[in-house]
């Protein structure tokens, strides 16, 4: 498979997989919500605005104009449960737009940028791009898990699901 469709088939898992996670999200009371379900960024609400801070705010202006926000990686971006959960949705799908815009050539090109702390950082463009994908599933199972842990039903995410789920053509 070539490289712009490889990714275009992850971007489009990622925003069913969002879609899928925050659906099980929902039903949530604020209070497990936001409560410290021991996870990295704490709670599901830490979580899921690390991840709006990781794709949306910095991994996004990265690749798609070159800029490197100094962002704090735990940052409450979005305080609002309703408003975060569809900047997560329309995060998740305008990596489709710019994936398809990309000449194919870039996807074999270098990564620049800097990080948080302004160190410059020369990677793979394309093993970076998998990086943001990779990152947001790792975290995904962890909402998932804690989903769990609260009596909730957690949604199935594997690609593969979302792979069977797609029409034939």
């Amino acid at each position: 498979m070539e490289p712009r469709a490889h990714f275009l088939t992850l971007a489009r898992y990622h925003a069913w997989a969002t879609q899928r996670l925050l659906e099980a999200t929902a039903p949530l009371s604020e209070d497990d919500y936001r409560r410290d379900a021991g996870l990295f960024f704490k709670s599901v609400h830490g979580t899921l605005n690390h991840l709006l801070v990781g794709e949306c705010l910095l991994w996004f202006p990265r690749f798609v104009r070159g800029e490197s926000p100094a962002l704090a990686l735990d940052l409450e971006a979005e305080p609002d449960r309703a408003r975060l959960a569809q900047a997560l949705r329309e995060g998740a799908l305008a990596w489709q737009d710019a994936i398809a815009r990309w000449p194919a050539e870039r996807f074999d090109g270098r990564m620049r940028y800097r990080r948080s702390n302004g160190e410059a950082m020369d990677t793979p463009f394309a093993l970076t791009l998998a990086h943001v994908f990779n990152h947001a599933t790792h975290h995904r199972g962890q909402i998932t898990a804690a989903l769990t842990r609260f009596g909730e039903p957690a949604p199935e995410l594997d690609l593969v699901r979302f792979l069977q789920a797609q029409p034939t053509g």
